[in-house]
């Protein structure tokens, strides 16, 4: 059976008690249905474009968003990529309004398959696993890096995987297994292309179905591909499936995986403020630093801010009055222990 070897060390640790705060706080804020909209439609595009950027896709963004725009007719195999990747992800945003458990299913897994490979694969590739030997090379050294399982193995590694999932999703942390199922169906590798971009669509319904209300705002791709050589190497293998088996860390690709959410969390979490700001609502660098503060730690107090910037107390006492009346902070406490947080 699939039995991951992962420390929760104090860098996991913080990162998961951090999304918790982050998607809390997110959700618990109120945004006009137009703006919410408008961000529902840029996540879209953003994870259209990075998704099958990583895989070597190279349509720009610009180029992306009048594809989904103007769905041509007639289209080349880069525009079917994208324009698969966008469908498909319509197809979760529904799927995932729907009431249903959260068990993950062979079937779930080879329908997002199909629909990211639709015409761009045979049928039969489309609705089995692989039944072919697969190798994964290296375009910058031009030769092969990791050779994944046997074919004959496939299935039986899958089911373990979605057992693993199934089994653990009340005993392990959301975060957690739905980190340690991306890397190990990387590491499986079950299809004989479009890999990356199926598993990347069923960790975000994995992550979405256990309380990431806000998932259609978020771009997680987006993340991966600021930096795809790292994305890369930190859910790859090197070598042989059947040498590196058992002794394969998840750790440092979990503490990758989570730092990921955190970083995409907090981009949008700020361009939803900034969307906000109006000539009369508009907010000053200095207070920024307060909302960005509060961002990343919980809390800011005004001894804390203090040592942030050089404003004098009665001026940081009129930025703290200013984010109060916004409605961005709340002030909690009195004399001293006044500390401020984000408003509910």
């Amino acid at each position: 059976m699939f039995n991951p070897n992962y420390l929760i060390n104090q860098e996991l640790l913080s990162n998961i008690k951090k999304i918790t705060f982050l998607i809390t706080q997110l959700n618990s804020r109120k945004y006009p249905h137009i703006v919410l909209h408008k961000f529902q439609v840029e996540a879209k595009n953003l994870s259209a474009h990075a998704s099958t950027s990583i895989e070597g896709n190279p349509l720009g963004l610009t180029d992306v968003k009048k594809l989904l725009k103007s769905r041509p007719e007639h289209i080349r195999d880069n525009e079917r990529e994208v324009l698969n990747y966008n469908t498909a992800l319509i197809w979760l945003e529904k799927k995932l309004k729907q009431p249903l458990p959260v068990f993950l299913t062979h079937s779930f897994i080879h329908k997002v398959h199909a629909m990211v490979m639709d015409d761009l694969m045979s049928e039969i590739q489309l609705t089995e696993y692989r039944n072919d030997p697969v190798f994964v090379n290296d375009p910058r050294e031009l030769k092969t890096i990791y050779w994944p399982p046997d074919d004959q193995d496939v299935k039986k590694l899958m089911e373990e995987l979605i057992i693993f999932v199934n089994r653990h999703q009340n005993d392990i942390d959301p975060l957690i297994f739905s980190g340690l199922f991306h890397k190990q169906f990387v590491i499986i590798h079950p299809y004989v292309d479009g890999n990356g971009r199926t598993v990347r669509l069923v960790t975000k319904a994995l992550l979405s179905a256990m309380g990431i209300s806000t998932f259609n705002l978020f771009s997680f791709e987006n993340y991966y591909n600021k930096n795809i050589t790292k994305y890369l190497d930190s859910v790859g293998e090197r070598g042989n499936y059947y040498d590196l088996a058992t002794r394969i860390d998840f750790t440092p690709w979990l503490v990758y995986f989570t730092g990921g959410i955190i970083d995409e969390i907090l981009r949008v979490s700020k361009e939803l403020d900034q969307e906000l700001i109006t000539p009369t609502t508009s907010i000053s660098d200095n207070q920024k630093i307060i909302l960005d503060y509060i961002d990343n730690n919980g809390f800011i107090t005004d001894k804390i801010y203090s040592t942030l910037t050089k404003r004098a107390k009665a001026t940081r006492n009129l930025d703290f009055q200013k984010l109060i009346s916004l409605r961005l902070i709340t002030s909690q406490g009195k004399g001293r222990a006044t500390y401020y947080k984000r408003a509910q």
